[in-house]
This record gives structure tokens, C-alpha cells and sequence, in this order.
């Protein structure tokens, strides 16, 4: 029978124009998604660059902080391309630094340090000792007079690092006459005012002092 007018019979052009369409439609929407996801891909980048990697295992550190700050300073032999530390902290080679703005006792300053994800610092080398003491030349007024480390003695005499490193007496920077070991000076600070490297002090735990924590740097 012949079709009306308007009217189309099976097989002709209409049906295919759909389908072509439809086909369009899907790519149209597969590059959209695509666009939103390398979007949402580089403000992970920017933003919140610790929690990106959905297989890492957030360290403690990356559960106390949302602002981080980050650069390209990565150790070779990684295939990341971002170090980063939280905000307001310092990175040196491959650790973060929290110089502290208030005061506490030598036990207050290590759980300080510990709640944040973090430990009283560890300083092993020399260049380590001098990024200490330019940070704290370079701190604005007013400066801290004295800085609790992770250095600890059970016993007199016995000095160990809060993290077990051992203790090297040959790296270690005390100021002359330093380690005095009296009136259970079982504490170490860095001596602000010591204009030399060798500006450690043992001290009394109960004294109230800045400190300063570290932590490992997330590379991501």
C-alpha cells in the first residue's frame, strides 16, 4: 500500500538520522565527563594534594591537617612529583618542622608533638643543626629563647633519641660545659642566644620551653 504523505515506511532515512544522533549524543557526554574528571584531577592536584592517592593509607600527620603546601623537591628514584608539608610548617630534605609559638614542659612538648602526628626532632647532622639555627635567626620577634629536641636521658649521662636513634656523641652539638648533668637536667633544649652551632643545653623537664616537632614529608 502507498504511503500517505508525512507519513515513513520502515527502512527509510528517518531511523538512521536517529541513530546517528544518538551516537553524538554519547560522545558528546563521554568527552564532558572526561573534561570534568581531569578537572576534578588537577584541583585534587592543588588542594588537598596529601589525600589524592586513594591506595595510600593516610599517615598521622595527614589526618591532623587539611592545608598543606607543597613543591617539586622530590628525592630521586620516586615516580611522584610533589613533597609536601602542612601549612606553616617548614620542610627540610625530606622532613617537616614545627617550630613552636607557645610553651611547655619537656613531657607536654613530646605528646604536643605526638598529637599532631609528629615527634620531637631528631638532629643527626650538621646540616641539619645549621637549617635549625637559620630558622630561628630568621623568626620574628619575639624570638624563643630555648627550643625542647628529642634528646632525653633515663639516666645520667644516658642520652638517646626520643625516636631510638642512637645517640652519637661525636654529632652532637652541646654548648661548652653542656651536658652539666645537675639538678636532673634530663632534657635537651637548642639555646637561642648561643651565637655558635653548639647551642644544646640539658635542662629541667618541668621548665617551660618552645619546641620543635618533625615528621616525615608525604610525597605524593
Amino acid at each position: 500500500m502507498m504511503n500517505g504523505p508525512g507519513r515513513v515506511s520502515p527502512g527509510s532515512a528517518a531511523p538512521a538520522e536517529g541513530r546517528s544522533c544518538s551516537w553524538l549524543n554519547i560522545w558528546v557526554f563521554l568527552i564532558f565527563a572526561l573534561s570534568i574528571k581531569a578537572a576534578i584531577g588537577t584541583l585534587c592536584l592543588w588542594l588537598v594534594v596529601p589525600f589524592c592517592h586513594s591506595g595510600d593509607q593516610p599517615s598521622a600527620l595527614q589526618q591532623q591537617f587539611s592545608e598543606w603546601e607543597c613543591d617539586s623537591a622530590v628525592p630521586q628514584g620516586t615516580d611522584r612529583g610533589w613533597m609536601c608539608c602542612p601549612k606553616g610548617w617548614r620542610r627540610f630534605q625530606g622532613s617537616c618542622y614545627f617550630l613552636s609559638p607557645d610553651t611547655m614542659s619537656c613531657a607536654e612538648s613530646a605528646q604536643n608533638c605526638t598529637g599532631m602526628g609528629s615527634q620531637l626532632v631528631v638532629i643527626t647532622s650538621k646540616a641539619e643543626q645549621e637549617f635549625f639555627s637559620e630558622q630561628i635567626r630568621q623568626s620574628k620577634e619575639p624570638k624563643p629563647y630555648n627550643l625542647y629536641i628529642g634528646l632525653f636521658a633515663e639516666q645520667e649521662g644516658q642520652w638517646q633519641w626520643v625516636d631510638k636513634t642512637p645517640y652519637n656523641a661525636t654529632a652532637a652539638f652541646w654548648r661548652k660545659g653542656e651536658p652539666n648533668n645537675i639538678l636532673d637536667e634530663n632534657c635537651t633544649v637548642i639555646h637561642v642566644p648561643e651565637v655558635t652551632l653548639n647551642n644544646w643545653n640539658d635542662v629541667i623537664p618541668t621548665t617551660k620551653h618552645h619546641r620543635i616537632c618533625e615528621a616525615a614529608a608525604v610525597i605524593v
